[in-house]
């Protein structure tokens, strides 16, 4: 069963705000229901030219630099996961689940050049 814990994205903060300074992003993060670690960003340079980011499909999704920073986001927020899922035989083994936000549903993105 999912689970991350406060302690756990405390652990993982450093390493996801070091990205995010990377690449000029302001990001918060937080734990969704015990199971998702959660990274809604807030502004910076880069234009998703979308409000939603499917974290298994990023290559197909994104170009250039957008895809560049989201696949390492997406590596900082799975440092100690694992995924020993099998989608074949309907078995979910995940350490915890991530969900990146482009902007919330009461504030916008802002792209800042």
């Amino acid at each position: 069963m999912a689970y991350v814990s406060k302690e756990t994205k405390a652990e993982l903060a450093p390493g996801i705000k070091k990205v995010l300074a990377k690449y000029g992003m302001k990001g918060t993060l937080a734990v969704n229901h015990h199971a998702t670690l959660v990274c809604n960003l807030k502004s910076g340079p880069i234009d998703f030219g979308t409000d939603s980011v499917n974290t298994y499909h990023i290559d197909n999704h994104f170009t250039g630099v957008a895809k560049e920073f989201l696949l390492k986001l997406k590596d900082a927020m799975m440092v100690g996961n694992h995924d020993r899922s099998d989608i074949m035989t309907d078995y979910f083994d995940v350490g915890w689940y991530i969900r990146i936000n482009v902007g919330k549903w009461d504030k916008p993105y802002d792209v800042t050049a």
